[in-house]
């Protein structure tokens, strides 16, 4: 196999693995791992790997999961609160 079909397969293959925010199930953080993850990002920001580190048993993608749906929730609380 030529290296353009084998790239072309590759990438065909990673996109339908993808998965949208919408699809997302929600990730259970404990109380003590949310407070954790946000004092963490104000210390190191989207360094969800050196975060996931301090979290047994936590991946990074959780992590960075939970804190992308987290914001989204926060946002959408502001936009009802402002009308």
């Amino acid at each position: 196999m030529d290296n353009r079909l084998r790239d072309r397969a590759r990438t065909a293959s990673n996109e339908s693995q993808e998965v949208t925010s919408t699809e997302w199930v929600a990730i259970n953080m404990t109380e003590q791992e949310e407070d954790l993850i946000l004092r963490m990002h104000k210390l190191v920001g989207d360094w969800w790997t050196l975060i996931a580190g301090r979290i047994p048993d936590r991946k990074p993608e959780e992590i960075e999961r939970f804190w992308i749906m987290r914001q989204r929730k926060e946002l959408s609380k502001r936009q009802k609160r402002d009308y």
